[in-house]
């Protein structure tokens, strides 16, 4: 019964819903996507436009023409997705402008004279449209990546373009729409990025990544290299000076004054479209000047009067800040945190994005300061729940038509299955409902990483539990609590807190609590109900030796609200001691909960200090996957080439930072993703043996959700994995087969002993008795 009340719709405000924004071309309206609907704020007067209206319909990636007259948007209310214009005022029926749509398409861009759309899709290409006749021209078909970084000239006449190609550079393109013709401007040794034309013409800008700082790593003798990129400024003709010339303060000459009065002529600043933008091709790539930023990450370049502004967000920015350098005076200006902008098409107004708040400024010169921002109360729209998850499940579908890894999709007759499927649609009342179908949907494709869920569902107020970091157990005579077991913790380390064990807090194993901030446990069923609440705040624990209150003390504590860590690292800490304890301290053990940052820290917390010993066990059951695996693997195959020394000191490996000794892997169904792919690598390199069951067989991976309506997120398995033969498709839903089965009995686990980690330790030792290798010592040093 309560289902159907949460399938309502009505008027709600999406102006929290924001999924991209623009300026209008004079900088008197603002264009907003959200919730799939296109709207128009006024920059201080006026009302808020819906412009399209259609719930149910997914309109999205908006742009406005710079003539003013027309807001184009992607739209799949035809059933795919294809390219719209309306009328700006939102007076006016849309009109389709292109026709048999067969993939998705990325970001839409208008050509300065308001006659063409330019966009790039799935299947790798870079077409425009011309909005008159709807022919579509291609620009560009990679092979590498998709296109996702283009942009017209001021003339509409050239496009530049970014692509990847096959070796694994990443270029900036000039295509000719006259010539039908493409030249590479950036050659084949660094990758260039985000392309922009100045609003004069004269220039080409990008950034690329040509600046080499190696960072050394503290844990090892290895490199890194972070912050590549400046921006760099191409002239486009020949006879177009550098705006970094040579320059000379000279001595102006008077001439006698001219009889002949001439009228003087005011300077104008070309108006949009009388631009002519000259290209000589010959020689472009050597045409090329730095802008003397500092090495870091850019995007977001445009140029106009000879000021390049641009987006900076590189390791040492914690937000993006936009920055404008001035071409004439040579001086870079930091204009402040903004997370993004856009200039209008008449080159007077800029729109400003910075923590969800949007203001429309004129052109800064100097920092900027969010006085007067959008009033954006007025995005709403009226939601037909209904419709909106039929659509969500129309794109689902279509989504994973256009980007599943296997465009046969693994035999399955997909019409077929959408057909299969939708008419349970009807029977939907809840979000919760629309994922389960969807997952159900997804789920005939038989692959792993084909997840759903997400969007707009009723979300209960959570109220975090305050944990002490301790297993309590009920003294059945008094009622009170006593103090069972203390988990170990990591202090200095938040997350590894464990309350109990912190500085002046006088708690130990074998006492009990009596009451909680004044509160008796002992008329409590449950203790933890006197510990809601309590997380991060100071707490009063009534605490003594036997189960009563004479001779009872009070303790302050900070609960946590989480024990998951916690109990983690003692399990990881346990598991240590055992395997040290086991092999009279000669095998390490390394537990990797994931590939990604937290399993990568776990690894290099333990592996380093664990170089000395013997033999490893590196286990990576329960592993979550990521993408870590490679450098992991790279760390645990290097081979001995030589031994080091220096006078008074214990000669080492080299290479190092090497385990010199045998391997063995834990591996489990839990092994999941990159936790497969690193087992599989872990035999292809044969490192050692892997100990247990069959890992999850799930590698086919994926990347960041495309937007979805309501917020909600799609994940589609889009890169796979075949032997090095050509022959085979590999683990995908197979896994990784171990070389020895150990299956844990569950009681026993459950009591603490661990089959796996036990048949490893008695492997591994094994091993030891003749795989076990010294350092050899110092021979007679040489007499010369």
């Amino acid at each position: 019964r309560e289902d159907f009340s949460l399938s309502r719709g009505g008027i709600v405000n999406v102006s929290k819903k924001v999924t991209n924004y623009e300026i209008s071309p004079d900088g008197k309206r603002a264009l907003f996507g959200a919730r799939g609907e296109v709207f128009t704020v006024p920059a201080k007067h006026g009302p808020t436009r819906n412009i399209t209206k259609t719930s149910g319909v997914h309109e999205r990636n908006s742009k406005w023409s710079p003539d003013g007259r027309w807001i184009a948007f992607i739209s799949d209310r035809s059933g795919e997705n294809e390219i719209y214009i309306a009328p700006q005022k939102g007076n006016g029926k849309p009109r389709q402008i292109t026709k048999g749509a067969d993939t998705y398409y990325y970001q839409i861009y208008w050509s300065p004279d308001s006659k063409k759309i330019l966009w790039g899709d799935k299947k790798l290409r870079l077409r425009y449209v011309d909005i008159q006749t709807g022919k579509i021209i291609e620009v560009a078909n990679a092979q590498a990546w998709e296109m996702r970084q283009y942009t017209w000239s001021p003339d509409s006449k050239w496009i530049a373009y970014q692509k990847w190609e096959t070796s694994g550079i990443s270029k900036i393109y000039l295509y000719s729409l006259e010539q039908e013709q493409s030249w590479d401007v950036t050659g084949d040794w660094y990758d260039a990025e985000d392309p922009a034309f100045s609003a004069d013409g004269k220039y080409l800008l990008y950034a690329s990544s040509r600046s080499f700082n190696p960072v050394y790593s503290q844990t090892e003798w290895n490199h890194a290299y972070v912050d590549m990129e400046k921006i760099y400024l191409v002239t486009l003709a020949k006879d177009t000076p550098s705006p970094f010339q040579p320059e000379s303060d000279e001595v102006a000459i008077q001439k006698p004054p001219s009889k002949k009065k001439t009228k003087e002529k005011k300077k104008t600043e070309p108006k949009t479209g009388s631009v002519t933008v000259q290209v000589d091709i010959d020689g472009i790539g050597d045409r090329v000047v730095e802008i003397p930023v500092q090495a870091s990450q850019y995007r977001n370049i445009a140029c106009l009067e000879n000021k390049i502004y641009y987006n900076r967000q590189g390791s040492k920015d914690e937000k993006p800040r936009l920055l404008m350098y001035d071409l004439k005076e040579k001086k870079e200006t930091d204009l402040g945190q903004i997370d993004g902008y856009e200039i209008s098409a008449d080159g007077k107004k800029m729109l400003v994005s910075q923590k969800q708040s949007y203001a429309i400024i004129d052109i800064p010169k100097a920092a900027i300061s969010l006085k007067e921002k959008l009033d954006l109360s007025g995005m709403s729209m009226t939601l037909d729940r209904k419709a909106e998850w039929a659509q969500i499940f129309e794109e689902s579908w279509r989504q994973m038509r256009d980007f599943f890894y296997a465009p046969n999709m693994h035999g399955v007759d997909w019409a077929s299955v959408r057909d299969k499927y939708r008419p349970l649609l009807a029977y939907v009342n809840h979000r919760n409902d629309l994922t389960y179908l969807i997952g159900e949907m997804i789920g005939e494709l038989n692959v792993g990483h084909a997840y759903v869920g997400g969007g707009d569902r009723p979300q209960p107020q959570r109220i975090p539990m305050g944990l002490l970091g301790a297993e309590l157990e009920r003294d059945p005579a008094s009622g009170f609590y006593r103090v069972k077991k203390i988990l170990k913790g990591e202090n200095w380390d938040k997350p590894h807190r464990s309350p109990l064990t912190e500085i002046g807090v006088d708690v130990k194993e074998g006492d009990y609590i009596l009451a909680v901030n004044g509160e008796a446990l002992n008329t409590l069923k449950n203790p933890y109900r006197a510990l809601v609440n309590t997380a991060g705040k100071q707490t009063a624990l009534t605490v003594n030796g036997k189960p009563s209150l004479p001779g009872s003390r009070e303790v302050t504590v900070i609960p946590i609200k989480d024990e998951a860590p916690l109990y983690y690292y003692n399990w990881v800490q346990g598991n240590i001691e055992k395997v040290a304890k086991a092999a009279g301290g000669k095998v390490g053990y390394i537990h990797i909960p994931d590939m990604g940052r937290g399993g990568l820290n776990e690894f290099v917390k333990h592996f380093y200090p664990q170089l000395r010993k013997k033999a490893l066990i590196i286990d990576v059951r329960g592993n979550g996957g990521g993408n870590v695996s490679p450098m992991i693997i790279e760390r645990l195959r290097r081979e001995i080439a030589m031994i080091t020394m220096s006078r008074n000191t214990a000669p080492d490996v080299n290479p190092g930072a090497m385990l010199y000794g045998p391997m063995i892997a834990l591996i489990d169904e839990f092994s999941a993703s990159d936790g497969d792919i690193f087992a599989y690598r872990f035999r292809k390199h044969k490192l050692g043996k892997l100990v247990g069951k069959r890992t999850w067989g799930g590698v086919v991976g994926i990347r960041g959700s495309l937007p979805l309506v309501d917020g909600g997120t799609l994940y589609k398995p889009e890169f796979s994995r075949y032997d090095v033969q050509g022959k085979r498709w590999i683990m995908e839903g197979v896994g990784v087969e171990p070389d020895v089965f150990v299956d844990n009995d569950p009681a026993k686990e459950f009591a603490g002993e661990d089959q796996q980690l036990d048949k490893a330790i008695e492997l591994i030792l094994k091993d030891l008795e003749t795989r076990e290798k010294s350092i050899p010592p110092i021979p007679p040093y040489p007499e010369k």
